[in-house]
């Protein structure tokens, strides 16, 4: 098999890619991988070093530029489709996957002009742009929510749920601690910062049977790790958690946005969770992915305008006395979860590409 997977921008879009791209290689060594992507996404900082190749293109997103921004990126959409075109005709693909994000669209526009089965993934409950434009003319269309059905052709789509990084988590000792793992994604999250050291310092009493772990991000490790300093918890504050699945395993709670990565985490691996989705996500695609779980019991949401220390404290304590209710939470997110996502989004790859 030679497959292009085309796309990225984001981890939420690049991280299932890369574990569709894994599990092709577990399959059949000899499979050629190619990724295209802009030198603006972070697949041009990933990629390197996962051992993947890259081709990048020339094509920047139409959504949220202005005017100007919006004449500059359709300026760049024929040289792009140009680029894609060359790349398509050079590396001959059995088959093209669109990761979701801007740089997928000409990739998949030169597979529909070369005659070239593809597919798109789209990781969040409600579909962004390019997704949507694309549905048009692609073959299949994997979805992480049975719910994403209704915007798009229904006859395409097939609910794969969104492949993990991860097959299984490694074997974690149950410490006597009640263990919180807090994230905001890679760069962390300031409100989520902020708020945790708050609601901690009113928590003082639970010091004795709290343990946390807190990626705070590069820009607000200094004053969060001090923060903790001052504070009387068996805490690990670091600025990028590389283990993270290591983290997962330690943990009974997750504090965390709801980006499609994480909440395929949460899920595959059946972890309760407070969800604060991030406001200003296109689409408020975090809000809808968040109510999805509340909605299933697997976890509940705070909104971050309501974020707060008091709001927290009340919150942490109530999952730290009931223990029950985190199994119940973690049971409904694990019945929820598509550990073997990635491994469905290939056969069905396999199944395109011989028809």
């Amino acid at each position: 098999m030679r497959v292009i997977l085309a796309g990225g921008g984001t981890g939420g879009h690049l991280f299932p890619g890369l574990a569709v791209a894994r599990e092709f290689q577990r399959r059949d060594p000899m499979t050629e991988i190619l990724f295209v992507g802009t030198d603006k996404g972070i697949e041009a900082r990933v990629l390197p070093r996962e051992g993947f190749p890259l081709e990048l293109i020339a094509v920047k997103g139409l959504k949220g530029r202005g005017v100007r921004g919006l004449w500059d990126a359709l300026y760049g959409i024929p040289a792009g489709l140009l680029q894609s075109l060359a790349i398509v005709k050079r590396f001959r693909p059995d088959c093209i996957l669109g990761l979701g994000g801007y740089a997928s669209g000409p990739l998949l526009v030169a597979a529909k002009l070369r005659g070239i089965r593809c597919a798109i993934m789209e990781q969040n409950l409600q579909p962004g742009f390019t997704n949507k434009m694309l549905a048009r003319f692609v073959d299949k269309i994997f979805t992480s929510y049975r719910e994403t059905a209704s915007y798009l052709p229904a006859k395409k789509v097939l609910e794969t749920g969104n492949p993990v990084r991860w097959h299984r988590l490694p074997n974690a000792p149950k410490g006597e601690k009640f263990t919180l793992l807090i994230f905001g994604g890679s760069a962390g999250a300031h409100r989520i910062n902020v708020g945790v050291i708050d609601a901690l310092k009113r928590m003082i009493d639970l010091a004795s049977q709290l343990r946390i772990i807190h990626q705070t991000g590069a820009a607000d490790f200094p004053a969060i790790s001090k923060a903790y300093q001052d504070l009387p918890f068996d805490a690990e504050a670091l600025p990028f958690i590389d283990q993270m699945d290591d983290a997962y395993a330690r943990a009974d709670l997750v504090l965390c946005r709801a980006g499609a990565t994480t909440v395929a985490e949460l899920t595959a691996f059946g972890k309760a969770a407070i969800l604060i989705p991030y406001p200003y996500a296109i689409y408020d695609h975090q809000r809808w992915n968040a109510q999805a779980l509340a909605d299933r019991g697997a976890a509940e949401m705070i909104l971050d305008r309501e974020l707060n220390g008091a709001a927290l404290e009340s919150h942490l304590r109530a999952y730290v006395a009931d223990p029950i209710r985190i199994e119940a939470m973690a049971g409904a997110a694990r019945a929820m979860g598509k550990p073997e996502a990635a491994a469905r989004i290939v056969d069905e790859c396999y199944a395109l590409a011989h028809t």
